[in-house]
């Protein structure tokens, strides 16, 4: 069966209190729009139709890169559901159904969705419900003494009895589309809210005799809606546990899965541990027997097996051979590629450089715009001038270079290999191979000298 599908995100989502249009609220590291596009796509849908309204540039904007072709469609006033859905089925084929979906009701799951749209081969209509303890302010969902379906009733419109059901519309719904097509020309606004509402197409549907469906939501978070910040809150914390946990369950030590955020994607080898406090931002892939301690961000890097990510260390856009040691309070900016066996230390920022194999940088220095070859030794406090207010230049350090502590090299400089640089030293022009490069004044001892004192 042809499937078309539609996203409403029209809404600005007032108890949001922000002028970022709902939809775009960040939810683990993506807007919760892209989360619903990324299930519809799933489907590999005829159409895949969003409505927007609020914000509607700001919306397209952020998803300009997604991977399957987008039909925008514009509510350009909030008249409800049923009118934003009426926008969404613009030329809309009359063949094949139609599955409606919500941009704020971003943990549905394609699973739910699938066994919705099984049952789309015997029915006209078929809505996604939910069964609640506490229904305030939610659709009711009516049927007749043979349990059949016949209609949905909103809070406001509903009766003390009818209140009373705990049967709620989750507002997920799959339509024929030469069906959707007739109900919504035939919508009206008579009711509390001045609204046209999609739900009304239940109660036309079951006026005209059309075999009406449900399916049910068995985890109550899938159709969880977003409306402010403290539901976007719990949801965030949900979905992080989820991942948690599915790593937990594939092999991962997760010391503490409460204490996890997954803002992008994850891959991790066998015997990973990772400890408490993490967040991986964008892609990153995580190699077999890798240790990240508490308190670190990764985004968009990759670790190779073997390696220790020490406390509070923050790597990025970085590629990290095997049996490596980062950190700890270590920064290692994109650009870095960490060969294998090397050391970065505490207090070490990178940027744009290679360390080469079994090379060390272990205490409070900078190295930027630099290629390093194998078994370098950096001392404490040497940094890489490499910006002249105007351009970056690169440092390059060759085999077996020892470097002094407080040393400062000033590109573009090449040591080569085996140099040796004396502690303390500015280096300004190249030292040839085995050489030792001192560059620093004379000291001098003044005798009798005279400490100054207070008046």
């Amino acid at each position: 069966m042809d499937t078309d599908i539609i996203v409403l995100a029209a809404g600005k989502g007032t108890r949001m209190y922000s002028s970022l249009p709902k939809v775009l609220h960040p939810l683990a590291g993506r807007p919760l729009l892209s989360h619903v596009l990324d299930t519809a796509a799933s489907f590999s849908p005829r159409s895949l139709r969003v409505v927007v309204g609020y914000g509607a540039e700001q919306v397209r904007g952020a998803l300009t890169d997604f991977a399957q072709d987008l039909l925008w469609l514009e509510q350009r006033e909030q008249l409800g559901t049923g009118h934003a859905v009426l926008q969404g089925a613009a030329d809309l084929p009359d063949n094949g159904a139609t599955l409606i979906l919500y941009g704020d009701v971003p943990l549905i799951s394609a699973d739910t969705l699938r066994s919705l749209l099984e049952v789309m081969t015997t029915a006209s209509v078929a809505v996604l419900t939910q069964h609640v303890d506490e229904p305030y302010g939610l659709g009711r969902i009516i049927r007749d003494g043979d349990g059949n379906v016949t209609g949905i009733v909103e809070e406001k419109d509903a009766t003390e009895a009818q209140r009373r059901i705990r049967e709620i519309n989750t507002g997920i719904i799959c339509a024929q589309n030469r069906n959707l097509l007739d109900w919504l020309g035939r919508l009206d606004n008579d009711n509390a809210q001045g609204e046209y509402y999609l739900t009304d197409i239940i109660g036309m549907a079951a006026r005209d005799g059309e075999v009406i469906e449900t399916g049910t939501v068995q985890d109550p978070l899938e159709a969880q809606g977003i409306n402010n910040r403290l539901q976007l809150a719990a949801i965030e914390r949900s979905l992080q546990r989820r991942q948690a946990e599915a790593l937990a369950l594939g092999g991962v030590t997760v010391l503490d899965p409460a204490r996890l955020d997954i803002r992008g994607h994850v891959e991790c080898g066998r015997d990973v541990t990772l400890d408490v406090n993490i967040i991986i931002e964008g892609t990153v892939h995580i190699g077999d027997r890798c240790e990240i301690g508490p308190n670190v961000v990764l985004k968009n890097c990759r670790i190779g097996e073997g390696c220790v990510v020490l406390a509070n260390s923050h790597v990025e856009g970085a590629d990290m051979e095997s049996d490596i040691s980062v950190g700890p309070f270590a920064r290692i900016r994109p650009g870095t590629e960490l060969k294998k066996g090397s050391k970065i230390g505490n207090f070490v920022e990178t940027k744009k450089s290679i360390i080469g194999a079994g090379s060390k940088v272990n205490h409070l220095s900078y190295i930027g715009d630099t290629e390093m070859g194998r078994d370098v030794n950096v001392g404490a406090g040497t940094i890489t001038c490499n910006y002249d207010g105007a351009n970056k230049h690169r440092t390059t350090v060759g085999n077996g270079v020892f470097i002094g502590s407080n040393t400062a090299i000033v590109a573009p400089v090449t040591l080569h290999d085996g140099v040796t640089i004396a502690a303390g030293s500015t280096i300004t022009a190249d030292v040839p191979q085995d050489q030792l490069g001192v560059a620093r004044g004379r000291q001098r001892n003044i005798d009798g000298w005279k400490r100054p004192t207070g008046k």
